[in-house]
């Protein structure tokens, strides 16, 4: 059985010939100029969908930025490939480029799974956890592992040993490469079914003209289509028949309808969410002891972040079964009010007339709608007045305002000597108080 071995061959050829020789001159200047070109076009490439100020951003540029490490090794092998068959039509030998074309194959591989990894679950598309780096290092050392058995032309041998090696799985007997080549194509099936959700659910993020629940419902629903169809797929090359999956869809029916009734309650309920947009992305909300900003609606829970930074995961279920309170459902106008006492004897439409126009000097208060200031009660140590006012940004928060209103109001009046109240009491002690004994602290209460 005739086999190759590019290594050997090349060896031999070196051997056998001059280094001048012309073959071995037109394979080396074939291989220059494959890398010089490849590498240059995904250059420009890059440049122009990602830095160009003239190209709008859309389909075409998405994702080139990220995906210009791949695409040099990949143009880099495609010239090499052309140049092998270029040369051998006119009888030169390309056993040189046959050992080259598997070292940028294998780059090409390597960086296109690291691609796809980090864009599927690296954090933020940056983040990448130690997991992650320990496994690419080890898909790194088998890819170059297996670049060195094709090049030593021991690769024949060992797919032939894993071709012929069967294990035994139930009553059936199947070999290590029908292993093998079944997780490599379920594997690779989903990520780039993975791979395409998050492509997809980036580009609609950035859609000017949508709503954002409609965005994240048709990146959730394509995504879950995406890998329902890969694992039929996978399912479909590994040989296992499709009818089965009727079992395992009555099973899960009763799965869900016993012990999962409350996580297929939270999906259902998060896609409620989003079609009948009762919240979106940004909505200032309280739920339960909840409140905070909605940041992330996913199809089984809701994220609300609260002003000091703390975020709460709150199931969907929550959010449609129970009463919610949106400050930003139809418009962002929220009403806020503060009290202020002042003495008795204060003429009453001067302050009103004062907190007014104290009020409208800070910053976040709404002019178009102008404060109102009303005579609240009558308290026990001076006139009690409220001052309502609106803000358009609750996602902003409530305290800073009250407290920018508060302090131009207290300097409002301490301008223009207006007293503010404060309880006084007084304290009568009837009757003589005991002197002391020396040495010993009084501890005895004054009668009345």
């Amino acid at each position: 059985m005739s086999r190759q071995q590019p290594l050997l061959n090349l060896i031999d050829d070196l051997i056998a010939g001059d280094l001048h020789d012309v073959s071995l001159l037109w394979q080396l200047a074939a291989i220059i100029l494959s890398v010089v070109v490849g590498f240059g076009v995904a250059r420009l490439l890059r440049k122009r969908f990602t830095r160009h100020p003239d190209v709008p951003t859309g389909v075409l540029g998405f994702g080139v930025e990220s995906f210009g490490r791949v695409m040099a090794p990949l143009a880099v092998v495609g010239l090499l490939y052309l140049s092998r068959l270029a040369l051998a039509k006119y009888h030169i030998h390309v056993n040189l480029i046959l050992v080259a074309l598997p070292i940028f194959g294998s780059l090409a591989v390597i960086r296109f799974t690291f691609y796809l990894l980090r864009r599927v679950f690296a954090r933020n598309g940056r983040t990448i956890s130690p997991t992650m780096l320990a496994f690419e290092k080890v898909f790194q050392l088998l890819v170059w592992l297996a670049f060195v058995l094709y090049v030593t032309g021991l690769w024949a041998d060992v797919f032939q040993y894993m071709d012929e090696t069967q294990l035994p799985i139930g009553k059936n007997h199947v070999t290590i490469a029908d292993i093998l080549q079944a997780t490599a194509s379920v594997v690779l099936l989903l990520m780039l079914a993975l791979w395409a959700g998050a492509a997809l659910e980036e580009w609609l993020m950035k859609m000017p003209g949508m709503h954002t629940n409609l965005r994240a419902v048709v990146s959730r629903t394509a995504r879950a289509l995406l890998i329902v169809i890969a694992v039929l797929m996978s399912l479909s090359l590994v040989g296992i028949d499709l009818t089965v999956l009727s079992v395992f869809g009555g099973a899960l029916g009763v799965g869900l309808g016993l012990g999962l009734q409350k996580i297929a309650s939270n999906y259902v309920s998060g896609f409620v969410i989003l079609l009948d947009r009762s919240l979106t992305i940004g909505d200032m909300i309280t739920v339960d002891k909840y409140s905070g900003k909605v940041t992330q609606i996913n199809t089984r829970y809701t994220v609300i972040q609260s002003l000091d930074g703390v975020e709460s995961i709150v199931p969907n279920e929550m959010l449609v079964s129970g009463a919610v309170q949106n400050s930003s459902l139809s418009n962002s106008l929220v009403n806020i009010s503060t009290k202020v006492s002042v003495a008795y004897d204060t003429d009453v439409d001067f302050v009103v007339q004062l907190l007014t126009e104290a009020t409208l000097t800070a910053e976040r208060v709404l002019k178009d709608k102008a404060p109102s200031v009303y005579l609240a009660s009558f308290g026990a140590d001076g006139l009690e007045l409220t001052v309502s006012f609106w803000i358009n940004d609750p996602q902003n928060g409530r305290g800073s305002v009250t407290s920018d209103v508060n302090r131009a109001i207290w300097r409002a009046l301490k301008e223009n000597n207006i007293s503010v109240p404060f309880p006084q009491r007084e304290m009568r002690i009837l009757g003589p108080v005991p002197a002391p004994v020396a040495g010993q602290e009084s501890t005895t209460v004054p009668k009345e």
